[in-house]
């Protein structure tokens, strides 16, 4: 069995890959309630609501791996526009954890633009004592109809050579569709569509194998600026529904929300795509398992 510590988890999502790979989760750490109510009602009581850096090391659970995907709010390029775009120091907080604890391997996920930030990169991928590979970008559209790049880092104890995500079929936007869907109609997608905002909505077209932009956390504020094209709405255009934004995600049907709508909507935007969990799941799997062979 190989165990890991899951760390600014939210919702769960890049955990349900990684369950899905065939790794046990031993802990997970998250400050949101909303989320850790999602958490524990999709897969157990393992999660921890709490502040990271209230948390000593030593007094959780040993591990073979440990995975952050700590909040990339302010890594991203968008944030320019809003001059918040400066990074954190929970990534502080991360490297403390490895540190200390020393797992044989670990995982961070974030955006492409904490590149931009020289000190984080050099705190995560410089670890003395682990070979490290970064890959970058991770396209989600390998897997799903959804336009989402992210930067992985992982270092192993051992030299290890990870293989990058394989291409398989991505599911289909018009796969992912409800034939029902439960969504609110707000007034600003007339604005929007009219031109009286500075910027159109992006219109995903499931009919012509469209691929969604990026899922947002603030989507839920803001509907209006990603549509999708239904004939049976106003205008021939509608919200996705937050089932439909959690297939965008790879979540499957069963993953339930306990929140309201927009909890959800912000929980699947902060996610990690479940893909891309099982992919790094299965290479941690396969790297466990031939550094046992070597010690047997």
């Amino acid at each position: 069995m190989i165990t890991v510590n899951s760390y600014f988890c939210g919702a769960g999502l890049m955990d349900v890959g990684l369950l899905n790979a065939g790794i046990t989760i031993n802990q997970s750490f998250e400050l949101d309630r909303d989320a850790c109510k999602t958490y524990r009602a999709n897969l157990g009581d393992h999660i921890r609501q709490c502040d990271i850096a209230a948390q000593l090391v030593m007094e959780q659970e040993s591990c073979d791996g440990m995975t952050f995907t700590y909040p990339c709010t302010k890594y991203s390029t968008i944030a320019d526009i809003h001059k918040t775009r400066t990074g954190d120091e929970l990534f502080l907080h991360a490297l403390r954890h490895l540190a200390i604890a020393r797992p044989e391997f670990y995982v961070v996920e974030n955006v492409p633009g904490m590149r931009a930030f020289p000190i984080v990169m050099e705190a995560m991928t410089r670890m003395p004592d682990y070979y490290v590979q970064v890959f970058c970008p991770v396209k989600s559209e390998q897997w799903l109809p959804q336009r989402r790049n992210r930067l992985i880092i992982v270092g192993t104890r051992r030299q290890f050579s990870i293989r990058p995500p394989e291409y398989t079929r991505p599911v289909k936007l018009s796969e992912i569709m409800e034939s029902e869907p439960a969504v609110t109609l707000p007034k600003a997608i007339k604005e929007r569509m009219s031109g009286t905002y500075r910027d159109l909505p992006i219109i995903s077209d499931p009919s012509n194998d469209d691929i969604a932009p990026t899922c947002v956390a603030h989507y839920a504020k803001d509907k209006s600026t990603r549509l999708v094209r239904d004939k049976r709405f106003p205008m021939g255009v509608r919200p996705y529904s937050v089932r439909e934004y959690a297939r965008l995600q790879g979540l499957p049907d069963s993953f339930m929300f306990p929140v309201s709508d927009t909890a959800a909507y912000r929980q699947i935007g902060n996610g990690v795509s479940v893909p891309v969990g099982e992919w790094v799941g299965r290479e941690m799997i396969r790297y466990m398992g031939k550094i046992t062979k070597r010690v047997a």
